[in-house]
């Protein structure tokens, strides 16, 4: 059984002192599915709700301008993570520095680290974490053949992608080279590595008493492990039944691997409030290798942080409440 974790609690007093300042491209939506971002509308619905829920002193907003000047709040909650721009995950975090406001998440070098892919895989290989080989194509910089990792098929994606938007294969240095170009031409650098057979393993990370905690960890299980997931598929715009689906890991053998390894990158990014490490295993191969790091993972409540929550023993409105309350212990707006 997964070791249960205890919550955290916000004192009543401090919800009615602190004001909070939640910033979502979503935090205003009121419908369904978005045409384009899909899940991640009622994904932050779902936050909005549990933040009022909570009793905070909670105010809303779906843009940047919101921290053009220095709003009148105590603490911010960004979550606007793509801005239609390169490195706009760092924005808002920079904001926010720039104004003097604590927010909830991680610095923005810290944040610019995680999400450029490259970067996280030369900490890994720093780290001893097997990571399949790997070539980064900078917008502007020289697109080299030589660089490009071997393989009978190969993944070309914007290098700060989530959620796999921008993903495809190919199979040659033309498609190869044809995939960057498309890339580079929607203002992103572009990142090659091989296509690992396998399913992805999801580690859950939260910061409690100022140390990483594990969480439960999940495994997006496909039925073919030589299918490529796409970003229409992960924001539910398509049909993905029989396609895959999201399990509790409990290899009882990978697990302690996969657990180390995750430690010992955390190690990189402290202090941080929450992140998602990624991994890719091969049971019939005998190989698991690092992936990525998502600092501003989706904390839906039907993705893998609300599933390994509920493993962990908690519901979606301690998991919100145990994240948001460490981040203002750390950084002194309320005491332990």
């Amino acid at each position: 059984m997964p070791e249960q974790i205890r919550p955290l609690k916000i004192p009543r007093a401090a919800k009615e002192r602190l004001r909070i300042l939640f910033v979502a491209k979503h935090a205003l939506w009121t419908g369904g599915l978005h045409p384009e971002d899909g899940n991640h509308a009622l994904y932050h619905v779902e936050v909005r709700e549990i933040l009022r829920g909570l009793g905070l002193n909670l105010s809303l907003a779906n843009g940047y301008e919101a921290l053009s000047n220095r709003p009148d709040v105590d603490f911010v909650l960004p979550l606007l993570n793509r801005g239609g721009f390169l490195n706009s995950e760092m924005l808002l975090p920079l904001l926010c520095t720039r104004a003097g406001l604590p927010f909830l998440g991680a610095s923005p070098i810290l944040r610019g680290m995680a999400d450029d892919k490259h970067l996280t895989k030369l900490a890994a290989r720093a780290r001893g974490i097997p990571t399949a080989s790997w070539a980064i194509y900078r917008r502007g910089a020289p697109v080299d053949p030589a660089r490009c990792p071997a393989g009978d098929r190969l993944v070309i994606k914007p290098n700060a992608s989530s959620a796999s938007w921008g993903v495809q294969d190919a199979s040659d240095w033309a498609g190869v080279e044809a995939a960057i170009g498309r890339i580079h031409g929607e203002n992103h650098d572009a990142i090659v590595e091989p296509f690992l057979n396998g399913s992805d393993v999801e580690v859950p990370v939260i910061t409690i008493g100022g140390k990483p905690v594990v969480m439960p960890m999940m495994l997006f299980e496909q039925a073919d492990p030589t299918h490529l997931r796409t970003y229409y598929e992960k924001r539910d715009l398509v049909d993905r039944a029989g396609k895959y689906r999201l399990v509790p890991f409990e290899d009882t053998h990978w697990t302690p691997v996969i657990a180390a390894h995750t430690r010992a990158m955390a190690e990189e990014f402290r202090p941080f409030d929450y992140g998602r490490f990624e991994f890719r295993i091969d049971r019939e191969g005998g190989e698991v290798r690092f992936l990525e790091v998502n600092l501003q993972a989706n904390l839906w409540s039907q993705k893998v942080y609300g599933r390994s929550a509920a493993l962990a023993g908690m519901s979606q409105s301690q998991l919100i409440e145990t994240i948001l309350c460490e981040s203002l212990c750390r950084q002194g707006l309320l005491e332990r």
